[in-house]
């Protein structure tokens, strides 16, 4: 008799958990609930913000996780359309409140902050810790060539309507239409992209699964109860979100900046870090930037065509001029970082001190 026919099927189910997973659900159910708590008690605007946060992180993290559980049953290819398709639901769910709350600039901020972080902050500690534990890591250039190209043209093209409303070109007058168009495009990048790898990955189809690490059932239960929670997080966090600045004195763009994209994105790529240590550097690259590049080719498209849609304020592409600059250097100095196939303790120091350099213009506004 095999060991799992001696175990009913509950205990199978629980025993497929790690501690860590039940650690991450355990965390999110009780940061939920405070954070429920805390907007519907009488609790002062700046806790109820920072348990939103909190909770927002956390439901992000098990969000990223039961995706990375569906994707082990599907293959390579298969896992990159969910991802896209699901890992960004809480980044979804916050946009369209703050959308309809009429936070335009703040949700800007955050979505250009959740490429920083990720390019930067998360991609810098990764190679810090790395660095500092294996000395120089080496991973897949021609992966990395990609990538960073992929990223590049992404915020490119995320970049044109900007310029054309700041030099003042007769598109200029036509912004909602350039942004859909460029929506568009970026939606179909991302597609064809995917096509890509799923042609590459037919060599790699042995690897998937139809069991996966957590059963079907399960994981799916706990994406839509994270994504159900994610969503409320997001409400709770949009609703106590300006008056907490206001109590706390901090610039709205910095909170969308750093906080909420550390919050709703940076933290479930902390396995990336956690991936380099391991000296898992190939696979710590491809998690780091595929996160910035969902953002840029399909969150930023999606919240720029639906705005019309939810109610609230329309979103459009064009950025404030800082915010376009910033996410730019980034990019170029992260795809010039990594297209060596190589990483050390030291450029992971300048990327952080970009991160930095770049939060602390913010702080003012």
């Amino acid at each position: 008799m095999h060991n799992r026919d001696r175990f009913p099927p509950t205990c199978q189910t629980v025993r497929m958990l790690t501690k860590g997973d039940w650690r991450l659900i355990a965390l999110a159910a009780a940061l939920t609930a405070a954070a429920a708590g805390t907007h519907f008690g009488s609790a002062p605007s700046t806790v109820a913000f920072g348990v939103a946060a909190l909770a927002l992180a956390a439901l992000a993290a098990l969000v990223g996780r039961a995706v990375g559980a569906l994707g082990d049953r599907l293959g390579v290819g298969a896992t990159g359309a969910i991802q896209g398709a699901l890992g960004n639901m809480p980044e979804l769910a916050f946009g369209i409140f703050a959308l309809r709350a009429g936070l335009t600039s703040v949700l800007r901020a955050a979505l250009i902050g959740s490429i920083l972080a990720n390019v930067l902050l998360v991609l810098g500690l990764a190679f810090v810790v790395g660095g500092v534990r294996h000395g120089t890591q080496r991973f897949a250039a021609e992966r990395a060539k990609l990538l960073s190209l992929l990223l590049l043209l992404a915020v490119a093209v995320l970049i044109v309507p900007t310029l054309a409303s700041g030099l003042d070109l007769p598109a200029a007058h036509h912004e909602r239409v350039l942004s859909d168009v460029a929506a568009i495009i970026l939606l179909v990048v991302y597609v064809l992209s995917l096509l890509a790898d799923l042609g590459s990955a037919r060599q790699e189809s042995s690897h998937a699964s139809s069991e996966g690490r957590w059963p079907l059932g399960l994981t799916l239960a706990l994406l839509v109860s994270a994504a159900a929670g994610a969503a409320a997080a997001s409400s709770w966090f949009v609703d106590s979100l300006t008056p907490a600045v206001h109590s706390l004195g901090i610039s709205p763009i910095f909170v969308g900046l750093v906080i909420v994209a550390i919050a709703g994105n940076a933290v479930e790529n902390a396995v990336g870090v956690a991936l380099a240590a391991r000296n898992h550097s190939d696979l710590a690259l491809s998690v780091i930037l595929q996160s910035p590049l969902q953002i840029a080719l399909v969150l930023i498209p999606v919240l720029v065509l639906v705005s019309p849609l939810v109610g609230g304020a329309a979103l459009t592409l064009v950025f404030p001029s800082l915010l376009v600059a910033s996410v730019g250097l980034a990019v170029v100095v992260t795809a010039f970082v990594v297209v060596d196939g190589e990483s050390t303790w030291m450029e992971g120091v300048a990327l952080l001190g970009l991160y930095a350099a770049i939060a602390t213009a913010f702080w003012w506004g």
